[in-house]
């Protein structure tokens, strides 16, 4: 099979989508891999490295999409990219479909089979494709969150920590998954108030059983995320559902019973976002005040920590990735039936259920 490997269009996007070392497997394993030149650049990685694998570099995305019969991604195709796919060809990357209507329309009527990282389903009913890069984006949350609290940056100018006697920032997180397990970790290293809230009271007992002290759970209802709200210094909306568009659990007038200068960071602004006054933003302008509460919704966060993050995707999407080069989809879903559910569309058809709910679109399961 021929795999393919564009450089990333999205605005401030660092990441590849395989390292040197995937491609040299491949290559070993009977396959050609095309590499756009510059690709790896973002995380440190030279065409020199992609071509002493024996992988192509070729100059354009264009040769790229034309030769390739799986192309492998990190974000979703942009509108310059849909006129490049076409009918039978496999598309391999983070998709989101649920977020973006015209995403998902235009892609669809490609015929690409497109097939999701975010769906893709381990052995445990878990998300590997979607774990490590949430635990960068729930990371990075804290880090990003402790930046915008400064004055500068039209923050109430809080340290997170605090000092001996001055009270640490206040922070609530929507959702205690990998995201929220990781930014809580990460602010009670940093000696933060924190409170996380879930629906899920078995992860509340997981979590307060691994939590240091200044970490609290709570059962996250209507009246407790009110509650939270007038206290956050930093709000973190960190809710996935698997597929789908992330529920909207905070309202635009909420915010004004929030304290002026906080700020909210809706890691899930890629499934439409947890607050209802989220928009995507950019890492060259990641911020945006309402009613004055900074927003900081940049739709790719780990592509600003292109190195590691790159590693740490590519560590879990190679393995499947080479099961469908070598194997194709079918007989690689057979193997590895976590790969059905990222089978997002095939044929011209919507074959994930979440997605076709979203848009009331017709939903036609992948059967292998």
């Amino acid at each position: 099979m021929i795999v393919g490997v564009p450089t990333e269009v999205k605005i401030d996007e660092y990441r590849v989508s395989l390292l040197p070392v995937g491609a040299e497997e491949l290559n070993r394993a009977g396959h050609k891999v095309l590499v756009q030149k510059g690709a790896g650049l973002g995380s440190g990685i030279g065409d020199e490295s992609y071509a002493a694998t024996g992988a192509e570099l070729l100059d354009t995305a264009e040769e790229i999409w034309e030769r390739a019969d799986l192309v492998v991604k990190v974000k979703e195709p942009l509108a310059q990219e849909w006129p490049l796919m076409r009918e039978g060809q496999l598309l391999f990357t983070y998709l989101h479909f649920a977020a973006d209507e015209t995403l998902t329309r235009e892609v669809l009527a490609t015929g690409t089979t497109a097939i999701a990282y975010e769906t893709l389903q381990g052995p445990k009913g878990d998300l590997p494709c979607l774990t490590p890069m949430s635990e960068v984006a729930g990371r990075m949350s804290i880090q990003e969150g402790a930046k915008y609290l400064e004055r500068p940056q039209d923050g109430r100018g809080i340290l997170l920590g605090g000092v001996p006697g001055v009270a640490p920032a206040h922070i609530t997180i929507l959702g205690g998954g990998v995201v929220g397990k990781n930014a809580a970790q990460v602010a009670a290293g940093l000696k933060a108030d924190v409170n996380i809230l879930d629906i899920n009271v078995d992860q509340l007992r997981y979590l307060a059983d691994i939590m240091p002290a200044n970490v609290n759970t709570l059962f996250s209802d209507r009246h407790t995320i009110l509650e939270q709200l007038a206290q956050a210094d930093l709000l973190i909306g960190a809710v996935l559902i698997e597929g789908a568009r992330a529920p909207q659990l905070v309202r635009a007038t909420d915010l004004k019973i929030m304290k002026r200068g906080a700020v909210v960071i809706d890691v899930a602004v890629d499934q439409g976002g947890c607050f209802e006054t989220t928009q995507p933003t950019t890492h060259s302008e990641p911020t945006y005040i309402v009613d004055g509460v900074v927003h900081y919704c940049v739709a790719n966060m780990p592509g600003a920590v292109g190195r590691t993050s790159t590693y740490a995707l590519c560590n879990v999407t190679f393995p499947y990735l080479l099961s469908i080069a070598s194997l194709g989809l079918e007989e690689a879903c057979r193997k590895e039936p976590g790969l059905t559910p990222a089978v997002n569309m095939h044929a011209g058809k919507v074959t994930h259920r979440a997605v076709a709910e979203t848009f009331g679109m017709d939903y036609t399961p992948f059967s292998p």
